[in-house]
């Protein structure tokens, strides 16, 4: 149990101390204050109206003594008491600019660490207008209070959690410079642990109808997708005043504000670097919800993550609650989700490596993800491709590990000219309207699924063959020996 000692309480220091008093273990405070005394009286806490000088007054033990008034003076004889009387203690005193060399001398010979207000003050400064990133982060302020109204933070069609998370996040960002935004999403959060991530952090999306204008809104930032009407409810000639990703885009984006960087493994890891650039400490809520979504995006740490990711991941830690995460993270799976997988494995085409199956008709788009998960850790498979059809769409959703074969890539080149397709390496989807296969839309089900098949299943396998092939020849090109030692003439 750690024993801590507070001698004196400025201004500028109340908000660490009274964070310490969160802290376990035991906490005596000494101030003349009556305020102070008062305001961090609460069980646990030891406080008494005494001169931060006053040795007599200080307990028979203490491990951590922050010296912490507004007088660098009397902070140094405070320090200099607590030294003489606790020997082995670390001592950290705060001196506030304007302090003389002498008196910051007297200091430095007895504090193991000084938080020096001239020197935070200054790196604050140099955070916000020269450290990279830092010009981003101005652009992208401007642009928020540029918006005369409200801001629609638009997320893409049945958000994930990193979708979910950015759009909290840029919202807080929003509000940070005076500007009312909502986080709206088209489609439905269908899936399980999405449900549970809402449910249990309580948070508040606004629901759009496709559609739908935005009538109410004055302003529309996108994150976790570029481009307005492609995976999202928003009409092609949208203008976009942000947008803020991490997949690589098809075709250039355009909004007054654009941060696209494909070397991220998150969105969400992009909004928890502004929030910490602009001096900004997320709330437990959006803390634990930008987590999930790095966590969730790069499986875990696994896939397509960067030092960015673990940097933003380490700095929510200290605010996300671990518990609620936990309980996110293990939510029952629906009776629509195991009829799903059920079908996919019983009707799954697999070919080498790869395996494609149709599941028909689906009332649950995140579904298809979550067999395509499940799928992928059958034995000798490393592409599993599943897709099903609702509401005039064919749904596909694809996941990779361990092939040379780009699946986003491959999707896009299978079905992105007659639909929209996309994603990583080792995650993708894509949208394929049943219009494209002529009059398929008027048959039945029964009737539908045959055609579905042959048509989507016909476009992966050949599209995967003509990659696979097309590696081989790169490295057969590549697959030759040198006809002379290296370092000969």
């Amino acid at each position: 149990m750690q024993r801590r000692l507070v001698l004196g309480c400025g201004q500028a220091a109340r908000g660490a101390i009274e964070r310490l008093a969160e802290w376990p273990g035991e906490l005596v405070v000494l101030s003349q204050r009556g305020d102070v005394v008062d305001a961090v009286a609460e069980e646990g806490v030891t406080t008494r109206r005494r001169a931060p000088t006053d040795a007599s007054a200080f307990p028979a033990a203490a491990d951590l003594v922050f010296v912490a008034s507004d007088d660098a003076t009397a902070n140094a004889d405070a320090a200099a008491a607590a030294r003489e009387q606790f020997p082995d203690a670390q001592i950290v005193v705060y001196v506030r600019s304007g302090a003389s060399p002498e008196t910051r001398d007297r200091i430095a010979q007895v504090a193991d660490r000084i938080v020096d207000a001239e020197q935070v003050l200054l790196d604050r400064i140099r955070g916000l207008t020269t450290l990279p990133g830092a010009e981003r982060i101005h652009r992208l302020f401007a642009t928020l209070r540029g918006i005369d109204g409200r801001l629609a933070v638009v997320m893409h069609d049945n958000p994930d959690p990193d979708a979910i998370a950015s759009a909290l996040a840029l919202s807080r960002l929003a509000a940070a410079v005076g500007a009312s935004a909502d986080a709206c999403y088209f489609g439905d959060i269908s899936h399980q642990e999405n449900r549970a991530l809402v449910n249990l952090l309580g948070l508040d999306l606004v629901g759009l109808d496709d559609g739908a204008g935005l009538d109410d809104y004055d302003g529309v930032a996108l994150v976790d997708h570029s481009r307005p009407g492609v995976n999202d409810g928003l009409s092609p000639d949208t203008e976009i005043d942000v947008v803020v990703d991490h997949h690589p885009p098809r075709a250039p984006v355009e909004a007054d504000f654009v941060d696209l960087r494909r070397d991220i493994g998150a969105t969400s890891t992009l909004l928890a670097e502004y929030l910490r650039r602009a001096g900004i400490d997320p709330e437990e809520s959006l803390a634990t919800a930008l987590l999930f979504g790095i966590r969730i995006d790069t499986n875990d740490f696994a896939r397509e993550v960067s030092v960015a990711d673990f940097e933003a991941a380490a700095w929510l830690l200290g605010y996300a609650d671990l518990s609620v995460l936990d309980r996110i993270e293990s939510p029952s799976m629906s009776p629509a989700v195991v009829e799903t997988l059920s079908r996919a494995i019983q009707h799954r085409d697999v070919r080498g490596d790869a395996l494609t199956t149709n599941v028909g008709p689906i009332s649950d788009r995140d579904a298809l993800a979550q067999a395509a998960d499940r799928l992928l850790n059958m034995e000798g498979i490393r592409i599993a491709v599943v897709y099903g059809f609702r509401d005039g769409t064919v749904f596909v959703s694809g996941r990779a590990r361990g092939t040379d074969v780009d699946l986003g890539e491959t999707l896009r080149d299978a079905l992105g000219a007659i639909g929209s397709a996309g994603g990583h390496a080792d995650m993708a989807g894509a949208q394929v309207p049943l219009g494209i296969l002529a009059d398929a839309e008027e048959e039945s089900p029964d009737d539908l699924t045959p055609i579905v098949t042959e048509f989507i299943a016909g476009r992966i396998f050949e599209t995967l063959e003509d990659a696979t092939t097309l590696l081989g020849r790169v490295q057969t090109e590549w697959d030759f020996e040198f006809p002379f030692e290296v370092g000969e003439e």
